[in-house]
């Protein structure tokens, strides 16, 4: 069993439902249910009645409670102790952003830190950014955040600092809707979009969907939450992708990619996030500090 298993199965303890489980873990509730789904499929057994509404743990497993909570609070200590003694010259930070944050600030991160701790660097959606985060695998979080996407809960547990601002732009490679479109008339613009329920996709069905011209369809080619690969699909001429500006900005520069004329845009603020209680970890304030410092 994962420790991040174990801490999905307590959540539905404490929360009572499903839902409420996914609220405490971060998530939506369908991202929520697939990882239900996918920690039944790996041990091989039935752990949740859906007979039942709410959906709630089976009998059996609800018993073993206090076994699971004993197992999670030993992996978490057993993984801190790990990762403060994984270098004998000094502290190893992990930092976990979104992929295009990681794409894009990966070397100014690891060279403001540079002689101060060794960076451990991951990348993951939004929501298993703040999955690692909640379940001590990553010590910072570096996330994009629009007004209404905001967490429940956000300011109880987390200490936020904003870093920077980025941009929702439309991209493609000159020739696939690279040049302007003519509104006058229906229009269906070849697309690759990201999923509903990613981050950005959210953003975009909130933000920039409601906000396209009258006449105005995606004729979506491809679909994908990895933003570095939805940059080489608008490279190689797929269609129009909504890209942070930043990610792309190389690509603009050289004319590989042109911006989209007359199509919206969204402004993204840059959020670094770590737990309340790291406050008391010397080495990891130093660090917040040195990052918070690049805005």
């Amino acid at each position: 069993m994962r420790l991040e298993w174990i801490e999905d199965i307590l959540s539905v303890l404490d929360a009572g439902s499903l839902a409420g489980a996914a609220e405490r873990r971060y998530l939506t509730q369908s991202a929520f249910t697939r990882r239900v789904r996918s920690i039944e499929a790996a041990v091989g057994v039935t752990l949740f009645d859906r007979s039942r509404k709410p959906v709630t743990l089976m009998p059996g497993v609800a018993a073993m409670e206090p076994e699971l909570r004993r197992i999670a609070a030993d992996l978490r200590r057993i993984g801190q102790g790990l990762r403060q003694t994984a270098t004998p010259a000094g502290h190893v930070l992990t930092i976990t952003c979104q992929h295009a944050l990681a794409t894009s600030l990966s070397a100014r991160i690891v060279g403001s830190l540079s002689g101060l701790c060794r960076v451990h660097m991951r990348a993951g959606d939004r929501d298993e950014c703040l999955m690692q985060l909640v379940s001590g695998k990553a010590d910072i979080a570096l996330i994009y955040e629009v007004p209404d996407d905001r967490l429940p809960g956000l300011a109880q547990i987390f200490e936020t600092a904003s870093i920077g601002t980025d941009r929702l732009v439309a991209v493609a490679a000159p020739g696939t809707g690279g040049s302007p479109v003519d509104l006058s008339a229906p229009v269906a613009l070849p697309s690759v979009v990201y999923p509903h329920d990613a981050f950005l996709g959210r953003a975009f069905d909130r933000h920039i969907a409601p906000r396209l011209s009258e006449g105005v369809t995606l004729d979506i080619r491809a679909e994908t939450a990895l933003t570095p690969g939805m940059v080489q699909l608008a490279l190689d001429g797929i269609g129009v992708a909504w890209l942070p500006e930043t990610l792309v900005s190389g690509h603009l520069a050289s004319g590989r990619l042109v911006r989209v004329a007359q199509m919206p845009d969204l402004r993204l603020g840059i959020v670094m996030i770590r737990l309340g209680r790291a406050k008391d970890n010397t080495p990891l304030t130093e660090a917040w500090q040195t990052l918070a410092a690049l805005s």
